[in-house]
């Protein structure tokens, strides 16, 4: 089993920054993709953004790109996402998510491991 861990959420304003992390225990070392997730009130669960292993392929959701990075240091079991001018639509519980299979894939429902969340509130 692998346990996911997220830090780093908080309240900030509108244009401010944070850092969210994420460190997998356990046998972290069958993880390939990792991805971060968000759940907004009242709303269902959306991708945000994952990596692949390597590091050599990220994706991005359409409303974060440009503003938010992924990242990860395999070393240390573990993956960030930096999130730069952030907006009040970006308010959110965010998740991380972990595959144990090899292809790099951006559905929810193609990860086998989560996270308990974080709280990201953007305030206007």
């Amino acid at each position: 089993q692998v346990q996911l861990v997220e830090s780093g959420g908080g309240l900030v304003q509108a244009g401010g920054s944070l850092r969210l992390s994420c460190a997998a225990s356990g046998r972290a070392f069958t993880i390939y993709t990792m991805g971060w997730f968000r759940q907004a009130p009242g709303k269902g669960r959306e991708f945000v953004a994952a990596i692949s292993w390597s590091g050599g392929s990220t994706s991005y959701a359409d409303s974060v790109k440009g503003r938010f990075t992924i990242s990860r240091d395999n070393a240390k079991n573990t993956v960030y996402l930096q999130m730069n001018s952030l907006k009040p639509e970006d308010t959110a519980v965010y998740y991380c998510a972990a595959r144990n299979r090899p292809q790099f894939r951006l559905d929810q429902s193609q990860y086998d491991y989560w996270g308990q969340g974080t709280q990201v509130t953007v305030s206007s």
